[in-house]
């Protein structure tokens, strides 16, 4: 290896990991506040009366709409980044992020300030679901753009191997202080540690992210301006972006985040049991994504992500079954868990280097951007309130299957479209 190539593969790895320690931060907020939704739910949205169930359903529509912010984040980061560089607004949007986890650690709840509570938790879920619109296509645009010839799909799978992580992370710091704290003390101050440890991690994060140089792509796109895509050509692609992702945005959020409260409201599961069902399948969801990424580098995207989808429109319903059998072992209902989370990897694993070769250089970072959280402002955020609000209109848990195989019905067809392999286009 020459010094040139010791040098550029040294970058691409410096590229590879700020850009996924951004990501690290911002799915472990949003896996934190999933994982305390229902603890959540007490302290923000119940002036007493109110029952549970209503309650969490309010947790989820700020959810949700936290979500619907980041589309304009992903217009606005994404407008600037692709016009003044990747660099400067990875910088910014982790700073906001971070703030924005940071400050919901110390809101004050219900009984301090009355209806004001829920307002202030909006509000700062507003900045995070901006700032995290931009985190989006501004990462997988490094990650692509610093990537080695054939090894895009690698490189890619790290965006989503660092949500799984962001997941786990969350499940993690929720599990721990539910054992080092008493049920009381949880609901009252213990929630708050894993929001405070944002502050730490977003200044790694910084760190990392202020010694990262421009990428390839857009130095070479400043130099030799070329044709913009018409906006015509660019909505295009991004509807068919979010129809392609609509599975994997719905399936993961319903297996790997809305899981435990499903099975602690629905079917009376301890926290204790719903946090064990999430690390198994965020678990599951890990150890799928890179290999997933790698095999889609060797044979395509379209294969991979398209077995994914059909899995997951068999297997829903009998994985949620297993769970509702109250005569089930603890080690099948493990491995109910634990198979969701590996299906969903199969669509994460190539996912963004699929979004990424969709988009030209000059409207990557906008258009990955604003597919991606498109996707997951209707399919992700809204996997909570609509669950939720369809079992209490309804009464039947089967809903959170209906929900993943309808989109990844969807998904399967948009799929059929995707050229087998792709080239990152100048």
């Amino acid at each position: 290896m020459t010094a040139l190539d010791q040098q550029n593969t040294q970058r691409s790895r410096r590229a590879l990991l700020a850009g996924s320690v951004g990501n690290f931060i911002e799915w472990y907020e949003f896996g934190v506040y999933g994982f305390f939704a229902t603890i959540i739910a007490a302290n923000f949205f119940s002036p007493g009366a109110t029952g549970d169930l209503e309650a969490l359903i309010k947790t989820y529509a700020s959810f949700a709409l936290a979500f619907f912010f980041r589309p304009l984040g992903a217009a606005i980061f994404g407008r600037l980044g692709d016009r003044i560089g990747r660099r400067p607004l990875l910088i910014l949007v982790v700073v906001l992020m971070s703030v924005a986890t940071a400050l919901i650690g110390v809101l004050p709840t219900y009984a301090a300030v009355g209806a004001a509570a829920p307002w202030l938790l909006t509000l700062v879920r507003i900045l995070q679901g901006l700032s995290a619109g931009g985190e989006f296509g501004g990462a997988v645009s490094l990650m692509t753009e610093f990537a080695p010839p054939g090894r895009r799909g690698l490189y890619g799978s790290w965006q989503s191997f660092t949500v799984a992580l962001g997941l786990l992370g969350g499940a993690g710091a929720a599990a721990i202080m539910a054992g080092l704290t008493s049920e009381a003390d949880l609901k009252s101050w213990g929630w708050r540690i894993p929001f405070l440890l944002a502050v730490p991690l977003g200044g790694v994060a910084l760190w990392l992210r202020l010694r990262l140089e421009e990428t390839p792509s857009f130095q070479r796109a400043a130099a030799e301006p070329v044709r913009k895509p018409a906006g015509g050509e660019v909505a295009r692609a991004i509807l068919i972006g979010i129809a392609r992702l609509m599975g994997w945005s719905a399936a993961g959020y319903t297996f790997l985040v809305v899981m435990p409260a499903y099975l602690q409201t629905a079917l009376h599961a301890t926290f204790q049991q719903g946090l064990l069902a999430a690390v198994l399948s965020n678990l599951g969801f890990a150890l799928a994504i890179i290999p997933a990424g790698i095999l889609s580098d060797r044979i395509g995207r379209r294969p991979v992500m398209l077995t994914g989808a059909v899995l997951i429109v068999v297997l829903a319903l009998p994985l949620i079954n297993v769970l509702q059998d109250p005569a089930g072992s603890a080690a099948t209902k493990g491995v109910a868990v634990f198979v969701a989370g590996v299906v969903v990897g199969l669509l994460a694993g190539p996912g963004p280097a699929m979004l990424a070769e969709m988009f030209p250089t000059t409207v990557r970072y906008t258009g990955l951007g604003l597919a991606y959280s498109l996707s997951n402002a209707v399919f992700s955020g809204c996997a909570g309130l609509i669950i939720t609000q369809l079992i209490k209109s309804t009464g039947d848990i089967d809903i959170p299957a209906y929900f993943v195989i309808a989109t990844c019905l969807v998904s399967a067809v948009a799929l059929l479209s995707l050229r087998n392999r792709g080239d990152l286009p100048d």
